[in-house]
Protein backbone atom coordinates (compact mmCIF):
# COMPACT_ATOMS: atom_id res chain seq x y z
CA UNK A 1 0.00 0.00 0.00
CA UNK A 2 2.73 2.33 0.93
CA UNK A 3 4.00 2.02 -2.78
CA UNK A 4 0.82 2.93 -4.43
CA UNK A 5 0.96 6.00 -2.09
CA UNK A 6 4.27 6.68 -3.48
CA UNK A 7 3.01 6.60 -7.04
CA UNK A 8 0.03 8.70 -6.62
CA UNK A 9 1.73 11.24 -5.09
CA UNK A 10 4.71 11.27 -7.80
CA UNK A 11 1.97 11.86 -10.52
CA UNK A 12 0.16 14.24 -8.21
CA UNK A 13 3.23 16.39 -8.10
CA UNK A 14 4.35 16.18 -11.70
CA UNK A 15 0.63 16.76 -13.29
CA UNK A 16 2.18 20.31 -14.35
CA UNK A 17 -0.93 21.85 -13.10
CA UNK A 18 -2.82 21.96 -15.78
CA UNK A 19 -6.55 21.17 -14.22
CA UNK A 20 -5.78 23.35 -11.22
CA UNK A 21 -5.08 26.14 -13.29
CA UNK A 22 -8.62 25.31 -15.75
CA UNK A 23 -10.36 24.87 -12.24
CA UNK A 24 -9.14 28.92 -11.11
CA UNK A 25 -10.24 30.11 -14.22
CA UNK A 26 -13.75 28.23 -14.16
CA UNK A 27 -13.92 29.07 -10.55
CA UNK A 28 -14.60 25.10 -9.93
CA UNK A 29 -13.11 22.40 -7.94
CA UNK A 30 -9.48 20.92 -9.67
CA UNK A 31 -11.22 17.57 -8.51
CA UNK A 32 -14.27 17.82 -11.35
CA UNK A 33 -12.17 18.48 -14.19
CA UNK A 34 -9.51 16.34 -13.35
CA UNK A 35 -12.58 13.93 -13.66
CA UNK A 36 -13.16 15.40 -16.49
CA UNK A 37 -9.89 14.71 -18.46
CA UNK A 38 -10.11 11.03 -17.55
CA UNK A 39 -14.06 10.68 -19.05
CA UNK A 40 -13.50 12.54 -22.25
CA UNK A 41 -10.50 10.35 -22.38
CA UNK A 42 -12.44 7.22 -22.22
CA UNK A 43 -15.19 8.82 -24.58
CA UNK A 44 -12.47 9.84 -27.18
CA UNK A 45 -10.05 7.12 -27.30
CA UNK A 46 -7.06 9.16 -25.35
CA UNK A 47 -7.23 12.86 -27.90
CA UNK A 48 -7.57 14.61 -24.67
CA UNK A 49 -4.25 13.22 -23.27
CA UNK A 50 -2.60 15.37 -26.05
CA UNK A 51 -4.55 18.39 -25.45
CA UNK A 52 -3.39 18.09 -21.65
CA UNK A 53 0.31 17.68 -22.38
CA UNK A 54 0.26 20.57 -25.21
CA UNK A 55 -1.42 22.70 -22.21
CA UNK A 56 0.91 21.09 -20.01
CA UNK A 57 3.90 22.36 -22.67
CA UNK A 58 2.53 25.85 -23.06
CA UNK A 59 1.77 26.23 -19.36
CA UNK A 60 5.73 25.38 -18.32
CA UNK A 61 6.93 27.74 -20.90
CA UNK A 62 4.43 30.56 -20.69
CA UNK A 63 7.15 33.09 -20.11
CA UNK A 64 7.65 32.57 -23.72
CA UNK A 65 4.61 33.18 -24.84
CA UNK A 66 3.57 36.57 -22.48
CA UNK A 67 3.25 39.47 -24.72
CA UNK A 68 5.69 42.24 -24.09
CA UNK A 69 3.95 45.65 -23.21
CA UNK A 70 5.73 48.40 -24.50
CA UNK A 71 6.39 51.40 -21.88
CA UNK A 72 5.49 54.59 -22.97
CA UNK A 73 8.17 57.31 -22.98
CA UNK A 74 8.13 60.46 -21.27
CA UNK A 75 10.69 62.26 -22.98
CA UNK A 76 12.62 62.25 -26.26
CA UNK A 77 15.84 61.53 -24.71
CA UNK A 78 14.82 57.99 -23.71
CA UNK A 79 15.27 56.38 -27.02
Amino acid sequence: MRTIQKIIFFFEMRSYGVCTWWARKLGINSSKVKLGFIYASFLTFGTPLFIYLAMAWILEHKHFFKLQRKRRRTTIWEL
